[in-house]
Formats: structure tokens, sequence, C-alpha cells
């Protein structure tokens, strides 16, 4: 028997996160194994790994799509891997990672750390900026909506009021969406020392920072938003690498460089290209953008919402899934936003359409197990965590993945059609019952039944019976 232990982590912290700890879990005591995982979700780190376990394990397998600092497993045997890989096939990964070389530590170090190499990988470094985004844009677009519901809609002119306070709160952390985005696209780029120069570019695209003496277009009138925060954040992590290797001191003043030197560099850079070279550009891009999409009616917000609904249908928590959902949160503001709601409902029809089918449609053509996961798929679904369509999809994806698509893509069509509206970036149905949370209910939870009975009536006729 051997002894390991793993790290899971996902974006959003919700779904695979868990499930991938699950998957290791099963297929450790199916092949006679001990293992300890760690999950870092949306409620932090548990079953956190001790450095006794460290020692006595004979491997190590992070499963993350996020940045998961390395340094306490120097000198194991060590695999990092995507966490959907996790699910997919546990016992090849355990494998793997008992076969693996022991990590390398450093010389000159009595503590234990990895060899830093220059991270790779443009979507995990997005995905660690929006695990750390999404808490405040939740918390924001509910506690907004909280203070109107308790205020109404002229909210901001009761000072001094429970209803404004809630109001002021929610605005405070929505106005930090952007650099929080940046700053940690940053971090995970060049860890702690690109952090100063991230949450510096996030605040210029947010506004936060006034910049209109040097932009043809201030924050009151325009800002460069979430794409000036992506850029902003990509642009400071690689500088901070860049100076890196750039910038040589003397070994006595070696340890001024993370903590004074390459943030003091790498923000003023930041700030003079934002402020004399890149802000006027984004700006306009962004202001652009932001009238197209208000400007999309009929067909073409149509459109749009059919793309994104089968986008997220596509990969179900994977990389195109994830595209529309972070495309989705950008557009985030104060009253809601059309595109949010249309990602949000096609996220939640594929579980919700593989339900229906499992567990009332098309009983026979499922095993008892898929039925019995069908069940679990309707409370998945309604919070709006597609992933709970994965085992379904590994199983029969020339049959389940069109399926859903079809589905989620008239739920998202119907939705922009109906011209409904999302302040929140998650929380599926629950958070439906709030005032203000979205534009149009009725339509929304229209688009949502005829999403769910499109999927599931498309898998029960075209899956095949057991039998066959």
């Amino acid at each position: 028997m051997k002894k390991l232990v793993a790290v899971t982590s996902c974006p959003t912290g919700i779904a695979h996160t868990y499930m991938a700890a699950e998957a290791l879990q099963m297929a450790a005591k199916e092949m006679g194994h001990e293992i300890k995982v760690e999950t870092q979700g949306s409620v932090g780190a548990e079953n956190v790994i001790t450095d006794k376990e460290v020692a006595a394990a004979d491997a190590v397998i992070i499963a993350a799509d996020t940045n998961v600092d390395k340094s306490r497993f120097a000198g194991k045997p060590l695999i990092e891997v995507p966490v959907k890989e996790a699910i997919k096939d546990a016992k090849g990964l355990i494998e793997q990672a008992l076969a693996a070389k022991p990590t390398e530590r450093k010389a000159d170090s009595k503590m234990p750390v990895v060899e830093k190499k220059e991270k790779s990988g443009v979507y995990k470094h997005l995905m660690t900026g929006v695990s750390f985004m999404i808490p405040f844009v939740a918390a924001g677009g509910l506690l907004i909506a909280l203070g109107f519901a308790l205020g109404g809609i002229y909210v901001f002119d009761c000072p001094g009021s429970v209803a404004e306070a809630l109001f002021v709160t929610g605005k405070g952390a929505f106005a930090l969406m952007l650099p929080v985005l940046a700053g940690y696209i940053a971090y995970s780029i060049a860890d702690r020392p690109g952090i100063a120069a991230g949450f510096v570019g996030g605040a210029f695209a947010s506004g936060a920072i006034y910049s209109g003496q040097f932009l043809a277009h201030p924050p009151a009138s325009g800002t460069s938003g979430f794409l000036g925060a992506l850029v902003m954040g990509f642009l400071a992590g690689y500088l901070v690498l860049g100076l890196k290797k750039i910038i040589k001191l003397p070994k006595t003043l070696e340890g001024l460089m993370p903590v004074l030197i390459l943030p003091l560099v790498s923000t003023a850079i930041i700030g003079l290209v934002y402020l004399f070279l890149l802000g006027n550009p984004l700006v306009a891009i962004n202001t652009g953008l932001l009238a197209w999409l208000k400007g999309l009616q009929g067909t073409n917000a149509a459109l749009l919402g059919l793309i994104l609904g089968c986008m997220m249908a596509f990969d179900m928590g994977g990389p195109v899934n994830k595209a529309a959902y972070v495309f989705g949160t950008g557009t985030i503001v104060a009253g809601g936003s059309p595109i949010m709601a249309a990602v949000m409902v096609a996220g939640m029809t594929p579980p919700l359409g593989i339900a229906l089918a499992s567990t009332v449609l098309a009983k026979k053509k499922f095993t008892e197990a898929e039925r019995e996961a069908g069940k679990a798929a309707w409370a998945l679904g309604l919070s709006f965590i597609t992933e709970g369509a994965i085992p379904f999809a590994a199983g029969d994806p020339l049959r389940v993945i069109p399926a859903n698509m079809i589905g989620s893509g008239i739920a998202g069509a119907l939705s922009m059609i109906l011209g409904c509206k999302l302040a929140v970036p998650h929380g599926g149905v629950w958070v439906l019952a709030i005032p203000n949370v979205v534009t149009n209910l009725g339509g929304y939870l229209i688009a949502l039944v005829v999403g769910t009975v499109v999927s599931g009536v498309i898998l029960s006729v075209i899956k095949k019976d057991i039998a066959e």
C-alpha cells in the first residue's frame, strides 16, 4: 500500500474541486492505496495536508485549474494536471504519480522549495484571477439587490438608512472586482511580486484611480472595464517576470527584490503605460463594445444568446464554458446584465435536461446508477452547477453533448429575446427570489423550462436502450 496526497482546485471552487477529490479517493481505495485530498474550494482550503503527511507521502497529485503553491511538496514525486483529468481517469493519475520522479530542492535553502519555472497557460492565469474575483461580484451584486429590495429604486437618496448602507457596501465590493481580477492574474504569472502592479492596473481599468487628465474619456464617461483589467493583469505579470531577468542585484540586496524593487518598478511602469499608451485605446474599445451589447435586439440578441448557450453546454465547466462565463461576469453592472442572464440559464439547462430524461421521460434508457445520479442532477442544475452533466457526457458524449447544446442554446436565446437581466454571477434559482436580482423573472423561468424540456426530450429520443 502506498500513501499519496493530492490537492484539487477549480476556478469557481464549487463542483470540479469536490468531484475530482471524490474520484481520487474512490480510485485509491479500489487500488489499495491511502490518499488524503486537500480541496481548495470556494470556502477555502479544507482537509489541509500537514507537513507530517507530506513527509510520509510516496507521491503528490495536483489536479487544478488555478495556481497552487507546490513549495511544500519539494522532493516528492509530483504530477500536475487540469482538474478534469482527475474526474476522467483518477486511477491513471495515481499510477503516473507513483512513477514520477521527485521534484528538486533549492541547494541554498534549508526549507524545501520547488525550483521556479515560468508558469505557462493563459487559461490557468485567467481562471486564477476569476476565482478570486467571483466572491466580490457575488457579494456586491446581492448586496446591491438587497439595498434596492429594502429601500426601493431610489435607495441612494435615503442617506443613513440600512438599505443605503447595504447598497453602498455592495457598490464597494463591485468596485474591487476588476483590481482583484487583474491583481490575481498577475499573481498567478509572477507570484507575490506581481500583485501590486496587477492591482494598480486593475484600479486604472475600473476607474478607481482617476485618470481624466490623461485620458480622453475620464471615469465619469467611460473606463476600460473588464477588457482593460485583463490586459493590465497579464501585462503586469509578464512585466515582473521580465524584470526578474533584467534586474541583477548583489546577493546582500536580493531580499529587496520581491518586496521593494519589483513592485516599485513594475507599478511605475504599469501606471505610465496605461496613462500614456494603452488607456485611451482600451477605453474606446470597451465603450464601443458596451454600446454594441446595449444595442443588441431581436435577432442579434437571440444569436448571441444561442452562441453563449452552446458554449456553456459544450464542455460543461471546461475552457469553452469558462470563456462564456467570464464574458458574462464581465458585463455585470448594477441593474443586471442580459449576457449574464443568458449564461446562467444556459448553464443550468444541461444537468436539468439530463435529470428530466433519466428520472422522468426515459428511465429505461439509463442504468440504475445513472438514474440515481439524475436525482442529484436536479439539485446541481438548479444551483447552476453545469458539471453535474459531466458523468453522463463522459459515458455517451455523441448523444448527450449535442442534446445539451441545443437545449442550452435555446434557453440562452430565449433569455435574450425576453429581455431578462441578472445582477449576480451565480446561485442558480435560489437567488431569483431576491427582488431586483433578475429582470423579467417570468420570462427567465420560461427560458429555463423550455431549454430543459428540449434537452430532456432530445436525449430521451436519441439515447439507446440499455439492452441494445
